[in-house]
């Protein structure tokens, strides 16, 4: 099969052949239709993740057809349509067992602990906790996209930051998941700040629903998002990773607020300086979220077959595979709004 592998971290992969993967006995493997183009790949292909062993085939964020089944899996079959969270849970640890699939203390992760779907086939495990059927009415270009940005961000909303009508939110960087956070919330009944340097990005944030952006280059975006909000946020959105941003989205709740950490923090970019003594004095909430459980994914289906929630417009650029590496590397600097995706 072809695919992109990363053979030094920070270097351009290169598109090559390789041997095709064969499917664990709990296992799949899946041809792929289409293929996300995340940060979090951005972070693996610059050696953030230590899971990363080289050489390296990134990719996280699938959809695709069935194409080959290991012996011990009973609900799938050849040809079949499916996306797939992207922590591929083990099924039988403590967490899983609790329907918290996404924390599994086994979990493995295409794209960082093994190859991911940067290529035509990938090999995706336990397959008959973890992959998901997808309607045929969903183009895979836009399917791809639940399996990390859409499904996270799903998730960061409905059960960790719990948003509420009415609420006033503030969301810190537009891309895929700052995109799917801004409209998943408005959806719920929120009122919506959204934050990014891009102007494109802007602009795709107040066509999902913001009623006001904001440039954190033109001034301080805290006492911003306090006056735009009558005091704060009631929940706080990072969907970068950044220490500037980590940082922002603490500082711009008010009394009691919700902070949600969605983006990466890797070590190797530094350790954000969170006001605790400010958590401490207004009682605000620090929260991780961490993907999606396969099993939540019907709900998640429901909102984008609805219309609720325009899916495919977060698809800005589709690119066969050999622009896998300029696409990454458009993520140094966010040269592009929305998500982008590759076709095997």
């Amino acid at each position: 099969m072809r695919a992109l592998v990363v053979e030094r971290f920070g270097v351009a992969p290169v598109l090559t052949t390789v041997p095709d993967p064969a499917p664990a006995p709990h296992g799949v493997v899946v041809a792929v239709e289409a293929t996300g183009v995340c940060r979090s790949d951005w972070h693996a292909w610059q050696g953030h993740d230590e899971d990363v062993v080289l050489p390296h085939v990134p990719g996280h964020e699938l959809a695709g057809t069935v194409a080959a089944v290991g012996a011990d899996v009973r609900g799938w079959r050849a040809g079949d349509r499916v996306t797939v969270p992207f922590v591929t849970a083990c099924g039988t640890c403590p967490e899983c067992a609790a329907g918290e699939q996404q924390v599994c203390r086994r979990q493995t992760q295409p794209g960082f602990t093994g190859w991911g779907s940067f290529a035509e086939l990938v090999a995706l495990d336990h397959a008959d906790v973890n992959l998901v059927a997808l309607p045929d009415q969903l183009p895979s270009d836009a399917a791809a996209a639940l399996g990390c940005r859409v499904a996270t961000a799903f998730h960061a909303v409905t059960d960790v930051g719990r948003v509420r009508p009415g609420e006033r939110v503030v969301v810190h960087g537009c891309g895929g998941v700052g995109l799917s956070v801004v409209s998943l919330a408005v959806s719920a009944g929120a009122r919506v700040v959204a934050v990014d340097p891009s102007p494109a990005a802007r602009e795709l944030a107040r066509a999902f629903g913001a009623e006001q952006v904001l440039d954190p280059a033109a001034g301080d975006v805290v006492a911003a998002v306090g006056d735009l909000t009558d005091g704060g946020a009631h929940v706080s959105f990072d969907a970068v990773g950044s220490v500037a941003t980590c940082e922002a989205s603490v500082r711009s709740l008010r009394t009691r607020g919700r902070h949600v950490q969605i983006g990466l923090l890797p070590a190797a970019l530094g350790r954000p300086a969170v006001p605790m003594d400010r958590v401490v004095a207004l009682e605000l909430r620090v929260l991780g979220s961490h993907g999606m459980a396969a099993h939540a994914y019907p709900r998640l289906l429901d909102v984008v077959l609805s219309g609720r929630f325009p899916v495919a417009e977060l698809v800005q650029r589709v690119l066969p595979l050999e622009s896998g590496p300029r696409a990454l590397a458009d993520l140094t600097t966010a040269a592009s709004a929305g998500i982008t995706v590759l076709q095997p």
